[in-house]
Parts: structure tokens; C-alpha cells; sequence
């Protein structure tokens, strides 16, 4: 078993809780700005000073109404000022936080409140507080708390309710081991579990992801001055909430947003220096760019990218290539031409002209993306890690990125590759485990080392410790004929195109490999006008314009791989997947048995004709079918 640590990294005292590190910056650099809200005229800065009297004052009032150490704290809702500060509040007074997603169903409250055993909880919209009363079915000791209401808690009694005794007694008996939060995976089969995370796993995570990154979370690469990023991940997922720990560890300035399609149009103003997004978030950036960069352009950019990374790649020894697959259009990853600088200069403007890094996680990202932003002047930090290791194992340094890898581990944080492939990890991020319906949250600091985290990740470290993730053991397809197909791979590619809103490979225990398309409505809409297609008429979906757009984003996609993992049929769905109807988890990712029972007729119609032959190398046939789904389900 091979196996790589870059030794001791940070580790939270013993005798102290994540509030610390607000309190703490409260006393030493209490004028520093810690968060920023948007507000009508552009964004309400927030220093520490005022952050800690805020949270005392919000951990007042949970004093007041009882709350008591370990009791669970809902939390529904997007990312908010009103829920960091509900969120820092319940753990300064020992109190666990149970983050729900704001676009959770009711099934899915009822079965995190029952299995949790909440009994209190803030929500969001008038909508979300509704939802929670119905699915808590009378759990909760009183009606869910507004978070808009948080702003008035301290002034309903003035001064500092908190500062009491009683507070000081409560902030002081919270430790490292403590449990901090119990975050219900969104997995992509059943209902979620709940991982238990303490005050120290968080810490550990967020704490050694800065100092594993140089200056990136303190200094603006600029020449200087406070780095500043803007947080619009989630905090009902691991990945946001650990981003946000080490913003206010490290000090930076952090702008929040509600929602990823908020951030392209607020990065002019706020100028951030790097940021934190999941690949989804980055599809649609490198989307939405294409109003203000020609094709070209792009092109342009990717292959720049794609080349500057080979050469890192070729520079560290490295037989990764840096994932330089081509241009993203079938051509060979070498810059013929560089982007123009007034389209550089455009993409600088519209990211606030600050941007240096983005640290990407969460899922695979397609490398052309990865080479897109690189050749407009902007790294990617690819990072590897799950919520049962608080987000955070390994990240890409500024100083050493290495495309096509994942990073090195974070200080403190062991990485291994079982004998099977299987990545392996121990360090003090990992959890303690699952909770347990109706177990005692004290129970949580006495539960001792966990040992090896296995990931259901297949991955391999090189001769550096850079390791390199090459599939997930659940989502590799073996076709009857024997062959491994990695969807992910051909997903990401398909994304890309500007047609496609979401695409799921199919092909497991099948004689060849096909794809299931949902469209983007502007985008098909467009098509529809310029080539005469009548989407009020039926078999719309087989019009030549439209298949032969498509078959854009296949033979790009099958590019990637070898003839016998191509994809040879698809089909088209009128409809998109959600989160509503159960295709799609909180964070975007795919549930693939519920989408292929969902469709389980289409997917039977596309291996019901005779298999088509394999396309020729990197192009599909035009004899390739192409046919849309004639309804979908509710």
C-alpha cells in the first residue's frame, strides 16, 4: 500500500470550539473586514468586531429559548450573513448545527429532522418555514426562527444579552471533539446520512487548506492588500462551510451570494482575488463569458491552457499530460494562435480584474475548462475530498499546480492507495462516523482515532504525492462486452456545449454505450427560430439541425476515449433533471438509478434496434440515432 502525508499540519486546542476564531480576531484585528452583504447600493462590509457582537447577541437569544448543549439547530436556507451568524451562534453555545438544503422536500426534512432529533430550527423564506412546520410534524419545541429576524435579536434587549455568566460558562465547556454539525450527505441513492463532524474536524480541514495554499486566502495577488473571495457555494454543503471556516481563519474579506448564477454579474464590483466553485459553477461562468468572448477566442484560450499545462506536466516528470486531450473541438491541445488581448482584457473586467485562483472540488472537471481559464490568466486549484473528511484532503498549491492531479495532501492529512486502487485517508478531518438516531452528541468526543476513511474513490499518487483521481468505483460502467467506461469523463465534455443542459452515459451490463440529453431552453430556442424547427410539433426532436448540433457535443466527447467507450446512440428529453422529480442531489450531482427508472422505457428503445457500428476515430455517424423521449414524469 503506497501512502503520502506532507507531515503535521494544524490542530485545533483542546479547550476551544470554532467560535474562537471569530472572537479571537475580534480582540486582535477587530476593524479587519470579515464578511460583506450585498445591499441595494453594492455591499455592506462586516468586521470582526461587529460579527462577534452580532453572534453573542444571536447566541443570546438561543440562551434565552432554551437551546441547550448538543441539542440540534436546523438550518434551511441559502447562503446568508443571517446564516453564518445563526450558524456561529449555535456553536458558540455548544449546540450541534444540521444544515438542510434550501431545495430539500419534505420527505427529505422529515426524515433529517426525525433522524436527528431536532428540535429547533431557522429557515429562510416564508415557504421554507412552512415546509419545515408541516415536515417536523410537531418535533420542534417552538415554531421555526426566522432568519431575516436574526437582525433584531439583540435589539429586542439592548447592550449585550450574551454577556453573562451563563454564555461564558457554555462558550468555554465546548472542545475540539465536540460535535459541531451533522451534515446529511446528499447521496445519490436513499435517503441521506447523517456525518457527524466535530469543532476540530472542521478546523483541520479549513486551517491547513490555507496554510497549505501560501497567500492565497490572505493576500490579493494584485500586489497586496486583503484577498477577498465571494462564497456562493452552498453552506448547506461541506465544501461551502469549509470555504467559509477558512475565510474567517485566514481573514478574508468574504462576499456572500445566495446562489452560483449571482456571481458573474457581482465579481466587476466586488473584485475577488480567488475563489471557491464546484465545476458546475464553472461550466456556467465559461457559459455566460461567451456573451462578451468569440469563439475564437475561447478556442484560443483553451488551447493556450492546454499547452501551458502539458508543459508543467512534462516539467514535474509527470505522465498526466495535464489531461491535453485537444481544444475542446477535436483539435490538438497546441496554441495556433493567441487570444486576443481586448477579449482578455473584456474577461479580466467582467471577473474584477483581481482573479488569480479558483479552487475547484465537489466533482470531476472537464480539463478544457481547466485550460480555458488558464489561458485568461486564471489557475485552477484542482482539490480532492468528502464531507467525511470535512471537505478538505488534498489541493493544488499556486506555487506547484499540477493540472490533471488533485494536489498533495494538506498538512496532517495521510493519503494511500489500497491495494484494489481504492484512495484511502486518515488525518484529523476525518469523522467519527454516522450519527445514530436517538445517541448521545457527548458520546461523539469519546469515540477515538476512525483509522483509514475509505472513499469508494479509485485514484494513484505519483512519485510526489500528487495524487490523481482515475474513477469512482459505483459510477464505472462495464459494458457486457467487458469493457470499463468512465461516464464522468464523457459528461463533463458534453456539458460543455452550449446546446446541452445535462447528460447522463449510460451502457452498464449493455452491448455498447449511449447517452440520455436534457436541453437549455434559451439555447434550444434560438436553434429553433434560425433553423425552422416547430417545438409545438411532434418529432421535433429529429430535426437535422438539431441532431447535427448534437452530434457537436458527441464527437467532441468521444474524442476522449476509445472507440469501444464511445457513444453510439442518444436520446433526448423534453424536460430537464431536477431535484424536484429526484434526478438530480442538492449539490448537482446526478442519481443515476433514479434517473434510469425514471426513463427506463426510452433507455430500453435505445438498445432495442440492431447496435450501430463504432464511429470512426473522434466522429460519430450520422446513421447515429437521435430521437427525444416522448414524455417525461412529473
Amino acid at each position: 500500500m503506497s501512502q503520502y502525508t506532507l507531515g503535521a499540519g494544524l490542530v485545533l486546542p483542546d479547550d476551544r470550539g470554532l467560535y474562537s476564531l471569530v472572537h479571537d480576531r475580534a480582540r486582535t484585528t477587530p476593524e479587519l473586514v470579515a464578511l460583506s452583504r450585498p445591499v441595494a447600493a453594492g455591499w455592506a462590509d462586516v468586521t470582526y468586531r461587529d460579527l462577534d457582537a452580532h453572534v453573542r447577541q444571536a447566541a443570546g437569544g438561543l440562551l434565552r429559548a432554551g437551546v441547550e448543549a448538543g441539542d440540534r439547530v436546523g438550518l434551511l436556507g441559502r447562503t446568508s450573513y443571517e446564516w453564518v451568524v445563526a450558524d456561529l451562534a449555535v456553536l458558540a453555545v455548544g449546540a450541534v448545527t444540521v444544515p438542510i438544503f434550501p431545495t430539500a422536500s419534505s420527505t427529505q426534512i422529515a426524515h433529517i429532522v426525525t433522524d436527528s432529533g431536532m428540535r429547533w430550527c431557522f429557515a429562510e423564506t416564508p415557504e421554507h418555514l412552512e415546509l419545515v412546520t408541516a415536515a417536523a410534524g410537531g418535533a420542534l419545541h417552538t415554531a421555526p426562527w426566522p432568519l431575516a429576524d436574526l437582525d433584531g435579536w439583540g435589539a429586542a434587549t439592548g447592550g449585550d444579552p450574551a454577556g453573562t455568566a451563563e454564555f461564558t460558562r457554555r462558550r468555554d465547556a465546548v472542545r475540539a471533539g465536540s460535535l459541531a454539525t451533522i451534515v446529511y450527505t446528499s447521496g445519490t441513492t436513499g435517503m441521506p446520512k447523517g456525518c457527524m463532524l466535530t469543532h476540530g474536524n472542521l478546523f483541520a480541514s479549513s486551517a491547513n487548506t490555507v496554510e497549505h495554499t501560501g497567500d492565497l486566502f490572505r493576500l490579493a495577488g494584485d500586489g497586496g492588500g486583503q484577498a477577498s473571495t465571494l462564497l456562493c457555494l452552498p453552506l448547506a454543503h461541506v465544501f461551502g462551510r469549509t470555504i467559509l471556516v477558512a475565510c474567517l481563519y485566514a481573514g478574508t474579506r468574504t462576499g456572500l451570494l445566495p446562489a452560483v448564477t449571482e456571481l458573474l454579474p457581482a465579481m466587476a464590483t466586488f473584485r475577488p482575488s480567488a475563489l471557491a466553485l464546484v465545476p458546475y459553477g464553472l461550466e456556467k461562468i465559461r457559459k455566460g463569458l461567451r456573451r462578451a468572448i468569440d469563439t475564437d477566442t475561447e478556442l484560443a484560450a483553451v488551447a493556450t491552457g492546454l499547452a501551458a499545462a502539458t508543459a508543467t506536466a512534462a516539467a514535474a516528470g509527470d505522465d498526466t499530460g495535464g489531461g491535453a486531450e485537444g481544444n475542446g473541438d477535436g483539435s490538438p491541445g497546441r496554441p495556433t494562435s493567441r487570444p486576443d488581448p481586448a477579449a482578455l482584457a473584456r474577461a479580466s473586467t467582467v471577473f474584477g480584474g483581481r482573479l488569480t485562483h479558483v479552487i475547484s472540488g465537489g466533482a470531476s472537471l472537464d480539463t478544457t475548462t481547466a485550460a480555458y481559464y488558464r489561458g485568461l490568466g486564471v489557475e485552477i486549484l484542482n482539490c480532492y475530498g468528502l464531507t467525511e473528511a470535512a471537505t478538505a484532503v488534498t489541493v493544488n498549491q499556486p506555487a506547484t499546480n499540477r493540472p490533471g492531479t488533485v494536489g498533495q495532501p494538506i498538512p496532517g492529512t495521510t493519503v494511500a492507495i489500497a491495494d484494489d486502487g481504492e484512495v484511502l485517508v486518515a488525518g484529523p478531518n476525518v469523522s467519527p462516523g454516522y450519527w445514530r438516531a436517538g445517541q448521545d452528541p457527548s458520546e461523539v468526543a469519546a469515540a477515538g482515532d476512525p483509522g483509514w476513511l475509505h472513499t469508494g474513490d479509485l485514484g494513484r499518487l505519483d512519485a510526489d504525492g500528487f495524487l490523481v483521481i482515475t474513477g469512482r468505483r459505483k459510477e464505472i460502467l462495464v459494458t457486457s462486452g467487458g469493457k470499463n467506461v468512465t461516464p464522468t469523463l464523457l459528461e463533463d465534455r458534453l456539458r460543455l456545449h452550449p446546446l446541452v443542459a445535462d447528460a447522463m452515459v449510460i451502457g452498464e451490463a449493455r452491448p455498447y454505450v449511449a447517452a440520455l440529453f436534457t436541453l437549455e431552453p434559451a439555447v434550444l430556442r434560438t436553434l429553433a427560430d434560425t433553423a425552422g424547427i416547430d417545438l409545438d410539433a411532434d418529432g421535433w426532436w429529429e430535426h437535422p439541425g438539431l441532431l447535427d448540433r448534437l452530434r457537436e457535443a458527441v464527437d467532441d466527447a468521444n474524442g476522449l476515449v476509445s472507440r469501444a467507450e464511445s457513444i453510439r446512440r442518444i436520446r433526448v428529453l423534453p424536460g430537464q433533471f431536477t431535484i424536484d422529480a429526484g434526478h438530480l442531489t442538492p449539490s448537482m450531482k446526478l442519481r443515476r438509478a433514479q434517473i434510469e427508472a425514471a426513463f427506463a422505457a426510452e433507455i430500453e428503445e435505445l438498445y432495442a434496434a440492431a447496435p450501430p457500428a463504432p464511429p470512426a476515430a473522434a466522429s460519430v455517424p450520422a446513421t447515429v440515432p437521435a430521437a427525444a423521449a416522448a414524455s417525461t414524469p412529473a
